[in-house]
């Protein structure tokens, strides 16, 4: 999109949104009048072109990002604690001022904090401890390596 000819600066992380994901909306009169059979296939269907989606999403997207950087001289920056703070707050906000004005908002938003705390919570035990663990056996084989140069 040639957004690197007008913004040298790359600011992290997207505190808005975790990623993206697909939708599949289907009339539920025209849902439950399939067979079981055919909601199996459309369900199997539907999460792996969403899992295929987010697996080439995740590609494309590393090398677009080293493409920036090592082609295009765009640099990285991290959002500062207290912009992400800020636009957290603010996000909150509007989202429990929707939540209060509807019950099925507030139906799912109430839903949905229970589940990000869950996930929240297990992603620190696997995947951030999976790469901090990496992270750090990298940092001490380029420390080892740089010792003994």
């Amino acid at each position: 999109m040639g957004l690197h000819e007008v913004a040298k600066y790359y600011y992290y992380p997207g505190w808005q949104e975790p990623g993206p994901v697909l939708e599949v909306t289907i009339n539920k009169q025209a849902w439950e009048s399939l067979p079981a059979d055919l909601q199996a296939i459309v369900e199997v269907a539907a999460r792996a072109i969403n899992q295929d989606m987010l697996d080439e999403y995740t590609a494309r997207n590393n090398r677009a990002l080293t493409e920036l950087v090592e082609e295009h001289g765009v640099q990285l920056r991290r959002l500062p604690d207290d912009v992400i703070v800020a636009l957290h707050e603010a996000a909150d906000e509007a989202v429990r001022d929707l939540a209060a004005s509807d019950p099925m908002a507030a139906k799912v938003y109430e839903s949905y904090k229970r589940f990000a705390e869950g996930v929240k919570n297990y992603h620190h035990v696997s995947e951030q401890a999976y790469i901090n663990a990496r992270d750090l056996k990298d940092a001490r084989a380029a420390s080892n390596e740089a010792a003994t140069q």
